[in-house]
């Protein structure tokens, strides 16, 4: 690349701490700063990709498998019995630390879904619909055991705050197919238990540049902070003030090469197209009513539903990573009461968006995830659970994934993963790999090191999942 127009003396000594692989994309966003380009991405694809996008549903609060997707026969049995301390000693437990441990038995009855006969428990009426389309992973595991850090570790694969969370590093690998809609949106809902607050760093970018970031839609009124122009200003007249800033903008970043001065430039854009994109992408009034009966949405109501309606559109229109987070799903007790309710939020709206996806012949290209940032203990905390992260369960659907299987198993008490483990960075070198990308060639120079999603420890795709 030729850095001629970049570099001079005084940039070069100025810049120097930030590495060459900075300077290199500031050379690219600079190149793609103008009005009508877009963001075509840092790599190609290493091999044919299987999914184009990425649906994650975040239940925020670690759902508690046992009351889910991993049924427990032998759990039932021992109810009310001391936990073997065989199983647990010297292991990280929550706040049962210390405390006398005994079994509780799973809380929900469980059932075969569809001809596969997947296990599922009976809170997932809708979903259960579609399992044939599914792959439960029941041997999940992560390293973190209180919310906020376990949300980090499963956003960014680390436990250090700051690092880029997995839809940024997609966005700047892969690039959006949209033009007016940014290439990483977030969607929150809350209800049916107690809700743990979701920092917004969860989808922040890291030390990828900002425009790589997450950008959160709310749930009900402005889905976009200032989406509007103030009263008095026309359209023409936003985009005399957007064109002034980003020529200044430009003049600048001619001196110093800034990664960050490119990505305000490419932002002042992006927020000048969503003024019109936005409103039609919440304006639901064109879908049919069958639609919206289907997810159950109530345009503007702020449920997780309604979420699920907009994923689709917004899936539609070419958006690369998606993230939806349900707060609800924390139940140190009442477990049995909490699930049913917070399942209610979730599993209708969930079920539509797969049936949606399918009829519209979507699902084949987009990679859904459901699952938590952790499990729940075999043990009991009165009526409800401690968060566990010896092992848990997780599914996903679509983008290449092998529909109507379990893989993995944690042992009779689901205390432990012990067949086909899975880890938090499997799980995203398997996701990285159906978009195409060889997460141990996706790398992003900071520091003087080549930083990956999945790290330097070693992380494998999770082939058994996969059609």
């Amino acid at each position: 690349m030729n850095f001629d127009h970049l570099i001079n003396r005084r940039s070069f000594l100025g810049q120097a701490s930030v590495g060459i692989g900075s300077l290199a994309l500031a050379s690219q966003l600079l190149a793609e700063s103008g009005a009508e380009s877009k963001w075509m991405g840092a790599i190609k694809p290493h091999h044919p990709p299987r999914a184009k996008r990425v649906i994650f549903l975040c239940m925020a609060g670690g759902p508690s498998h046992l009351e889910t997707l991993d049924y427990k026969p032998q759990l039932a049995k021992m109810d009310g019995k001391p936990m073997p301390s065989s199983i647990t000693k010297g292991q990280p437990i929550a706040q049962l630390q210390g405390k006398e441990l005994k079994c509780f038995g799973p809380q929900r009855e469980f059932k075969a879904y569809g001809k596969s006969g997947l296990m599922m428990a009976d809170v997932f009426p809708h979903i259960g619909k579609h399992a044939d389309d599914l792959a439960i992973i029941n041997s999940l595991r992560t390293e973190q055991i209180n919310h906020d850090p376990a949300h980090t570790f499963m956003n960014t694969g680390t436990q250090i705050s700051g690092r880029p969370c997995m839809g940024s590093w997609i966005n700047y690998g892969l690039g959006s197919e949209s033009q007016e809609l940014p290439g990483f949106v977030v969607l929150t809902s809350v209800g049916g238990g107690q809700s743990q607050p979701i920092a917004a760093r969860q989808w922040h970018s890291g030390f990828l540049p900002s425009r790589f970031q997450g950008v959160q839609f709310h749930s009900s009124g402005d889905p976009v902070l200032y989406v509007g122009n103030p009263k008095g200003v026309s359209r023409k007249d936003q985009r005399r003030v957007v064109d002034a800033v980003n020529s200044l903008n430009r003049l600048r970043n001619k001196k110093v090469a800034d990664p960050e001065i490119a990505a305000k430039i490419t932002q002042y854009e992006m927020a000048f197209k969503m003024q019109s994109s936005v409103p039609e992408l919440v304006d639901v009034s064109n879908e049919p009513k069958s639609i919206l009966d289907l997810y159950g949405a109530k345009p503007g109501d702020g449920s997780f539903a309604s979420n699920c309606l907009l994923a689709r559109r917004l899936a539609e229109r070419g958006v690369r990573f998606i993230q939806l987070y349900h707060r609800g799903w924390d139940h140190h007790g009442g477990v049995k009461k909490g699930v049913e309710s917070t399942a209610k939020l979730v599993d209708q709206g969930t079920g539509a968006l797969l049936e949606d996806l399918k009829q519209r012949g979507m699902l084949k290209d987009t990679l859904v995830i459901w699952g938590g940032e952790f499990g729940r203990t075999p043990m009991a905390q009165g009526s409800g659970r401690d968060h566990h992260i010896k092992g848990f369960s997780i599914w996903m659907a679509g983008g290449g994934i092998k529909g109507g299987i379990k893989y993995g198993s944690t042992d009779d008490f689901g205390y432990d993963a012990v067949e086909d483990v899975v880890n938090v960075r499997d799980l995203h070198a398997t996701m990285l790999h159906q978009l195409g990308i060889d997460h141990k060639r996706f790398s992003f120079k900071n520091q003087g090191l080549d930083m990956r999603l999945t790290g330097v420890e070693h992380a494998r795709v999770v082939k058994g999942i996969l059609a």
